[in-house]
């Protein structure tokens, strides 16, 4: 994977004596990064996991995205002269306490601290947590976040993570949502050695985000079930998850998104056996922190101006932590055009 798209040997430009933090070593970091060291300045890229890529390495499986490419794309920022600052969790704010990420860092650094030392800021650390359902029981054990799941087994099998930490896949997982994530953490569960995996979805295949034909091929052709019209209403179980209640949908007037709106269908309640369901119920973004006067949008996202700068000047914002979840194209794409602005404001 590339990421030094718009830069040749013959017409990188000379150093101009600036330097840039980048925060967040996903495609939108990595995008910025190549597209800023082509202009001449100094980056250096600060990632909470241990090596560069984010979800590239740590929730989307390999045959999706082969690795070996993504490190081909770092290693070529790296000969171009980006530094990496692996394992660093950079906050805004108060430190952390829940993220995944925090399994794997080793140091802490206040924004604020980047701020005063560098000529720009680049935040672009994307959309790490996963949004749960707001259902009895989701707090039991057996009841995990779909990216969280996937994470911690990518993060072992790196050598990252000891297996103990990595949660366990049980005999009959659920699955809920329809999206990539849910896709992915389905056919992990499988390959884990699940007897019995079914995705369950609130809407219908047409309107599954991640498409009729990748759950048609990617799913039900490797004998994962696909069950439309269900949303799962409490977990239960005593002391770990058993049995997950489910109430049957149907499909109303359209939402704001244009999609038609899922409504629970009344004495439609059902229980199934499960002792693993993954969440997969979307992601929100995930800024460092609240600090700087950096102001945030009614979905969490960073306000940016037309120019990518947030309410800090000189600290700018791209990719998911500043749209919401996207595809890697337009994250990447993202990160490279808010480096072209962050170069406009150091010249200026």
């Amino acid at each position: 994977m590339r990421f030094l798209l718009r830069c040749r040997p013959n017409t990188k430009k000379p150093p101009t004596g600036k330097k840039v933090a980048i925060i967040g070593a996903g495609p939108a970091g990595l995008g910025a990064a190549g597209v800023l060291l082509c202009n001449g300045h100094e980056v250096h890229i600060y990632d909470a996991l241990p090596e560069p890529g984010g979800l590239l390495i740590f929730g989307i499986p390999p045959f999706r995205v082969p690795r070996e490419g993504v490190r081909e794309g770092v290693k070529e920022l790296v000969d171009a002269g980006a530094k990496f600052y692996t394992s660093t969790f950079v906050y805004c704010g108060e430190k952390p306490r829940e993220h995944e990420a925090l399994l794997l860092v080793k140091e802490f650094v206040n924004l604020e601290e980047l701020v005063n030392k560098y000529d720009a800021v680049v935040i672009t650390t994307g959309t790490w947590r996963s949004r749960s359902l707001g259902v009895p029981g989701e707090g039991l054990p057996g009841v995990y976040k779909a990216l969280d799941y996937l994470f911690r087994i990518y993060s072992s099998q790196l050598g990252y993570l000891p297996r103990e930490k990595v949660y366990p896949t049980g005999r009959k997982v659920l699955v809920v949502g329809a999206g990539l994530t849910a896709v992915d953490a389905a056919l992990e569960a499988k390959l884990q050695g699940a007897e019995k995996v079914v995705v369950a979805y609130r809407r219908t295949i047409n309107e599954a985000p991640a498409g009729r034909k990748t759950i048609e091929t990617e799913l039900t052709a490797k004998g994962i079930e696909f069950r439309e019209l269900v949303n799962p209403v409490a977990f239960l179980g005593a002391g770990r998850l058993e049995k997950v209640r489910f109430i049957r949908m149907r499909l109303g007037p359209p939402d704001k998104s244009g999609r038609p709106r899922p409504e629970p269908v009344p004495g439609s309640e059902f229980e199934e056996e499960f002792d693993t369901a993954l969440i997969a119920a979307g992601e929100e973004p995930t800024p460092p922190g609240s600090c700087l006067g950096i102001e945030f949008n009614p979905d969490g996202t960073i306000k940016v101006d037309e120019k990518m700068m947030t309410t800090r000047r000189g600290v700018f914002a791209a990719g998911d932590v500043v749209t919401g979840p996207s595809l890697i194209g337009k994250a990447l794409g993202s990160g490279m055009r808010a480096a072209q602005y962050v170069d406009e404001f150091l010249k200026s």
